[in-house]
């Protein structure tokens, strides 16, 4: 009796096993759908699901790729890490910029702050060209005693005429440079502002 005890469990033992196994499912290239209790190689290159015994789904099994197929899913899959990495950088320069301008003062302030460094070098170059155009005059004053023959003119006299002449040019195209700079700083600074409405706007929320 204890030995028929014992078979009489093992077969229930293996009868329940055999009930929690898990079912292998997939739809066949043909529209066929297959059910094992393995992977089903007609369908490797094919989604399967695993089902429990209540027919729950317990995984999903992707198809295995070709060499091409498994290239483009890479590519993508660093395309899709590329645009999540871009916008965390663009989270954390949100974050510096609200915190550098927390309000529309700040960033107003830091605006003309910027022009006023720009126009302190505008302010210093007309300076030097006034008074450069006044050395000018006085040099052009001087070689007009040599009007009627100008290769008389001494070559120290024409050495400074030349050496005005380029610093002039050098103090105007400091100016134009400055005039760039300054577009490019309003040009920042209203790109900025554009962007921190919209992070006020949501910080006020």
């Amino acid at each position: 009796m204890s030995a028929l005890r014992l078979a009489a469990v093992a077969v229930l033992g293996c009868a329940g096993a055999a009930a929690q196994a898990d079912v292998y499912t997939c739809t066949d290239a043909q529209g066929h759908y297959l059910t094992a209790d393995r992977p089903i190689m007609v369908c490797i290159n094919r989604e399967q699901r695993v089902l429990d015994s209540s027919g729950s789904v317990r995984r999903v099994i992707m198809p295995q790729m070709t060499g091409p197929e498994l290239a483009r899913y890479e590519a993508a899959q660093r395309q899709a890490e590329l645009e999540r990495q871009r916008a965390r950088d663009a989270a954390r320069r949100d974050q510096v910029l609200l915190i550098r301008y927390p309000n529309p003062q700040a960033h107003e302030q830091a605006r003309a702050a910027a022009l006023a460094q720009s126009q302190t070098v505008i302010d210093a170059a007309n300076v030097q060209l006034e008074n450069l155009t006044k050395e000018r005059q006085a040099l052009d004053a001087e070689m007009a005693f040599y009007e009627k023959d100008p290769s008389r003119a001494p070559a120290a006299l024409r050495r400074k005429i030349e050496d005005n002449t380029q610093s002039a040019e050098i103090q105007r195209q400091a100016i134009a440079n400055q005039q760039t700079e300054r577009d490019r700083i309003n040009e920042r600074f209203d790109n900025e502002l554009i962007n921190l409405r919209q992070l006020w706007s949501a910080a006020a929320k």
